[in-house]
């Protein structure tokens, strides 16, 4: 539980998680191949509808050429019926014979009157139209033949709304295929992760109630069914190792009981002598403190030993009355206390004494005058009981070396704060030191009842 929520920087963030990640790129991939396609197709489809507008020129061009005849006087001349809106026919000398030039474009047919060759442009300055100049020769007899140019024009705007409709034909295509890719790879990712997803809520609640839990997904080939196996014998060997861990702590701590009671119970009856000299008395007075201290310290860890064993269902206690019997313990009677009688933790109340008393007793034994005990609720499911004192503080280097097993600033064997800390871990919380009012503030944080 030490690393509960914890994780690297770089896999933070909210909404980062791998489902949400392999729907935004499926998203994206097909958000860039249709934006690809779409304007392949209008490429294309441009092309095409240029191709198909210089055909109907062609054609155009050729039944008014084919219609072409001679007047008496020898000039072109074209049947009514032939000539269409924009359709101007122009002889050798550019000038117009027969047919309509619409005012707008009359420069661009003047320059097209001359072309020697058959030819098909669009205006600089307008891409609404297109236009053909297709020169022609007609004979009469043994006259002379008579050459000119026939000039006609194609309006765009069919073939404009045709290329629009195509690329909001496309555009919603799109649109409709990004949905049902994206809404495809949510479902497929979905399935796939759901045992992961449940594996995980399965293995967090397995971590605070019951180690000896397995995933047993089965002999499947799946990868899921594979990590599922990896995890159980990891969980074996996690559990025998906590199992071993809690024999050795009880087996030890109930060792060290029967000659620590007799150590303490010697000194105690020792004392009881008057003929003791001051130097005896101070001597044997301090080794039945300590052995009062180790016999706490045993406590502490046979309390631990039997809370991680996790018998029985789980107990709850007022955390105010945990706090005062551990103020008792330490005959702490000074100490400015504001908890809200309505809070509760999950935590039988012995518990919360023993990971209270070490932080209280530090407190004690380093303020100038002043110890605050506050709690709130930090988050749902957390308390956290704030011991603030006005001691001489501990520098942020050290925040952690305190709580190594061992480390003691004072009388002790070192064992209060790690073992505070094990209480607290063990039933979800943690102990840690953190910035606060005074000068060291000792945060416990606990689960809520």
């Amino acid at each position: 539980m030490t690393g509960a929520g914890r994780r690297p920087a770089r896999w933070r963030g909210a909404g980062d998680s791998f489902h949400t990640q392999l729907v935004a790129v499926s998203a994206s991939v097909t958000a860039l191949v249709v934006i690809a396609l779409t304007i392949l197709v209008q490429l294309v489809l441009a092309q095409s509808t240029n191709r198909s507008v210089d055909r109907v020129l062609v054609d155009r061009s050729a039944t008014v050429v084919a219609a072409l005849t001679l007047d008496p006087q020898g000039r072109p001349q074209v049947p009514a019926d032939e000539l269409d809106a924009g359709v101007a026919v122009y002889d050798d000398t550019g000038t117009l014979v027969a047919g309509s030039v619409p005012d707008a474009d009359r420069d661009t047919y003047a320059d097209l009157s001359h072309s020697p060759r058959p030819r098909n442009v669009s205006p600089s300055d307008t891409d609404t139209i297109r236009l053909r100049a297709q020169p022609f020769t007609l004979r009469a007899g043994a006259g002379p033949p008579v050459r000119g140019v026939v000039v006609l024009t194609e309006r765009m705007a069919p073939y404009e709304r045709s290329e629009m409709l195509a690329l909001w034909v496309s555009v919603g295509a799109g649109v409709l295929m990004i949905l049902l890719a994206s809404a495809l790879t949510w479902w497929v990712a979905r399935r796939a992760l759901a045992p992961v997803a449940a594996m995980t809520l399965t293995a967090d609640d397995w971590s605070e109630h019951d180690l000896g839990q397995r995933f047993d997904l089965g002999p499947g080939r799946g990868e899921i069914a594979g990590l599922g196996r990896t995890l159980d014998r990891l969980l074996d060997r996690v559990a025998a190792a906590i199992r071993s861990e809690q024999r050795l702590t009880a087996e030890v701590a109930h060792e060290l009981r029967t000659p620590l009671a007799a150590v303490q119970a010697n000194a105690d009856l020792a004392l009881l002598d008057d003929d003791l000299t001051p130097h005896l008395r101070e001597s044997l007075d301090e080794i039945a403190q300590a052995a009062r201290r180790m016999a706490a310290a045993i406590d502490d860890l046979l309390d631990l030993a039997r809370s991680a064993a996790g018998h029985g269902a789980p107990e709850s206690c007022v955390l105010l009355d945990a706090v005062r019997d551990a103020l008792d313990v330490t005959d702490l009677t000074t100490a400015t206390v504001a908890v809200d009688p309505a809070l509760r933790v999950l935590l039988p109340a012995p518990l919360v004494v023993r990971a209270l008393a070490p932080v209280l007793d530090n407190a004690r034994r380093l303020a100038a005058s002043r110890v605050e005990v506050s709690a709130h609720v930090i988050r749902s499911g957390q308390v956290a009981l704030y011991v603030d004192d006005d001691g001489p503080g501990v520098p942020p280097t050290a925040r952690e070396e305190i709580f190594e097993p061992g480390r003691t600033g004072g009388t002790g064997a070192g064992l209060g704060l790690p073992l505070a800390r094990r209480i607290a871990r063990s039933m979800g919380g943690d102990v840690l030191l953190a910035d606060g009012p005074l000068s060291t503030r000792v945060v416990l944080t606990l689960p809520a009842a």
